[in-house]
């Protein structure tokens, strides 16, 4: 399935290379119950979620070097969580469920 993101260059902070969703984001997106669009903009304009300090450094690290995977956790629902993960080659980015990992 192909998502639109509708995120102005300007506000992105990186290129997300191809983006792929997992079958669980495809299945809940389907269902009406996942709009993964604003969670994507958040991940490419550098708010990584909800993760640690630490992880949030490390993220911004693997922004400035180019060497190291992105990755964002997003509180959707009191039972549903979102991962966004760029690889470290900014070739692709996915849309997964923890329990797709």
């Amino acid at each position: 399935m192909a998502l639109a993101v509708l995120t102005p260059v300007s506000q992105t902070r990186f290129a997300p290379g191809q983006i792929v969703m997992t079958i669980g984001v495809d299945a809940l997106v389907r269902q009406g119950q996942l709009n993964p669009a604003p969670y994507l903009r958040r991940h490419l304009g550098g708010d990584w979620g909800d993760l640690d300090e630490s992880d949030r450094r490390q993220n911004d690290a693997a922004l400035r070097s180019g060497e190291d995977r992105l990755f964002s956790s997003y509180q959707v629902a009191p039972d549903l969580k979102l991962w966004i993960i760029t690889e470290w080659d900014r070739s692709v980015t996915t849309l997964l469920l923890p329990s797709e990992y």
